[in-house]
């Protein structure tokens, strides 16, 4: 469903040297399949959420979905890629401040060029616990809430995938399983694959596949090595610390 292949992003820096973020042989997630990414801050868990999901595009090397090599589409044709096939749990929830619960899933449609299935929107919604916040508009909804919309949302158009980028950060302890199991479940019956980046052991622990970014991710692997052999160095010459 998903492959990558000899994936890399670069960033350039302010002298004009490359600063390298990715370089990834090969990945793959199934249809339907449940993965959680993990990694230590600044291994580039969220940029290859937005590489996978067409917001940037790879210095070089294949992104495969579906059969469709996305970096070779040109800007507008992987935003209506990402639309119509993928769904996306952003950290920060990005709802449109000026409509409803039930406004912002139906715009998720629209996007996608699905129509408006008000039947669908609202089924996702009372799917996630929302059917007596329908039109309630994000200011007058809890954290939880928002990020349950947001859930509703990433599913509105059928997607093949799902990337959900640390969903529960922003959520409170008490929301942070509900918000797990719903997005879970929701994309297990919908047969979707599902991709989450998380920090926390107790979300990924659910999980029955997780990648470490610094295992896959040549970058970020060449930097856990460096920093343990600074910090065997360190030790060695400070023996008594």
């Amino acid at each position: 469903m998903l492959e990558l292949r000899n994936l890399k992003k670069a960033y350039k820096e302010p002298d004009g040297d490359e600063l390298p973020i990715l370089d990834i042989p090969k990945w793959s997630v199934d249809a339907g399949e449940q993965v959680v990414v993990i990694g230590p801050s600044g291994c580039g868990k969220t940029t290859l959420l937005h590489i996978i999901a067409g917001i940037l595009r790879p210095s070089s090397g294949h992104v495969l979905i579906d059969g469709w090599d996305t970096p070779l589409l040109n800007e507008s044709e992987r935003d209506q890629f990402r639309a119509r096939r993928i769904g996306y749990v952003f950290q920060t929830f990005n709802l449109l401040q000026g409509f409803s619960a039930l406004e912002n899933v139906m715009l998720g449609m629209a996007f996608a060029g699905k129509g408006n299935d008000k039947h669908r929107a609202v089924d996702l919604l009372k799917r996630v616990g929302l059917g007596h916040r329908l039109h309630h508009k994000p200011g007058q909804l809890s954290v939880g809430e928002q990020q349950r919309v947001s859930v509703a949302r990433a599913l509105a158009n059928k997607p093949k995938l799902v990337l959900a980028d640390e969903p529960t950060a922003n959520v409170d302890v008490g929301n942070q399983q509900l918000v797990i199991d719903m997005l879970r479940n929701s994309c297990r019956e919908e047969g979707v694959a599902l991709i989450l980046v998380t920090h926390a052991p107790q979300v990924s622990d659910q999980f029955d596949r997780v990648d470490l970014l610094t295992e896959i991710n040549l970058v970020a692997k060449q930097k856990v090595a460096e920093m343990a052999h600074q910090h065997e160095m360190n030790v060695q010459s400070n023996p008594s610390s």
